[in-house]
C-alpha cells in the first residue's frame, strides 16, 4: 500500500480563552486525498480548531503545517491553498451565481485571463450552470450550499475545510452535496477536512473520523475501527455516547442555522 502524504499536521495545537480551554492539545496528521470528519458534541472544540487551521483564529501554543505551510509563520500561503465552507450563510443572495464566483475569483486573486473558464467549470461541477444568472435568494438550501462550495474551490486549493456543510439540508440535497464533496476529492485530489453531528454523513462520507470531547481530541479511525473498538454490533451513534458520554443532539444549533438561513433565502 503507497503511504500517502501528510497535508495536514497539527502538534499539540491548543485555544485558551482566560482559563477555558477550546482544543487541548490537539496531535492530528490528514493524508492526501482524504476525507476527514470532526464528530463530537456542542462545545467540543470542532469549529475552534477549524478555525485555527484556517487562520480566522490565533493558536495559544502548539504548531500546524497545512498544505505543507507553517500556520502561524507562513499564514498567506496557508490562506492561499485553503478554501473554506463555513457554518452559516456566506453567498450573496442579492447577486447570481456567477457574480458570487466572480467576486470570489477577484478575491482569490485569479488572472482575469482565466477567470471567466474558472467561473464556468465550477458552475458546471456543482451542476448549476444553468441557474447561473439566477438570483441566489431564489435558490434551494441545496443549490445554495452547491454554490459556496464551488466558491471556496474557484482557486483549486489543495485543502478544503467544511463546517457542517449539510447543516439545514433535507435528506435529498444533503445526498446531492455528499455526491460533490466526493467528486472534489476524485476529480480534484482535493483533501478535505469537515465537522458534522450527522452520523450517516460520517458513516458514508468519511474515510476516517476523529472524536472530538471537551477539546480533547479522544479517539481517531475509520467508522469500522471505531464501531468495532465499542463493540462487534455497534453504530457511530454508540461511538458517539460511549466516547463523549453524551447522546447525540438531533436539533440544538442546527435549527437556529437553518432558521438563519432560511430567513436569508427563499427554498426554490
Amino acid at each position: 500500500m503507497i503511504s500517502k502524504s501528510p497535508v495536514i499536521e497539527t502538534d499539540s495545537l491548543t485555544k485558551n480563552y482566560g482559563t477555558f480551554c477550546a482544543t487541548d492539545h490537539i496531535s492530528l496528521t490528514v493524508t492526501a486525498g482524504e476525507i476527514f470528519g470532526l464528530i463530537g458534541p456542542n462545545g467540543a472544540g470542532k469549529s475552534t480548531l477549524i478555525k485555527m487551521l484556517t487562520t480566522l483564529l490565533p493558536p495559544t501554543s502548539g504548531s500546524a503545517r497545512v498544505a505543507g505551510f507553517d500556520l502561524i509563520g507562513d499564514a498567506a500561503h496557508v490562506r492561499a491553498h485553503i478554501g473554506y465552507v463555513p457554518q452559516l450563510l456566506s453567498s450573496d443572495g442579492a447577486l447570481t451565481a456567477y457574480e458570487n464566483l466572480l467576486m470570489s475569483a477577484r478575491l482569490y486573486a485569479i488572472p482575469r485571463a482565466i477567470r471567466q473558464v474558472r467561473i464556468a467549470a465550477a458552475l458546471k461541477m456543482l451542476d448549476l450552470s444553468d441557474a447561473a444568472d439566477k438570483l441566489v435568494q431564489s435558490y434551494s438550501g441545496g443549490m445554495i450550499r452547491r454554490l459556496e462550495i464551488a466558491q471556496s474551490m474557484i482557486h483549486q486549493p489543495a485543502v478544503l475545510f467544511m463546517d457542517e456543510p449539510t447543516v439545514g439540508l433535507d435528506p435529498v440535497a444533503r445526498r446531492n452535496v455528499w455526491a460533490h464533496i466526493r467528486d472534489l476529492r476524485d476529480r480534484l485530489g482535493t483533501t478535505i477536512l469537515l465537522t458534522t453531528h450527522l452520523m450517516d454523513e460520517a458513516e458514508d462520507l468519511c474515510d476516517r473520523l476523529g472524536v472530538l470531547n471537551a477539546g480533547r481530541l479522544q479517539s481517531v479511525g475509520t467508522p469500522r475501527e471505531l464501531e468495532a473498538a465499542v463493540g462487534s454490533d455497534a453504530t457511530l451513534d454508540d461511538v458517539f455516547a460511549a466516547i463523549t458520554g453524551s447522546e447525540l443532539e438531533t436539533e440544538g444549533g442546527r435549527r437556529n442555522v437553518q432558521h438563519h438561513r432560511d430567513n436569508q433565502h427563499t427554498p426554490a
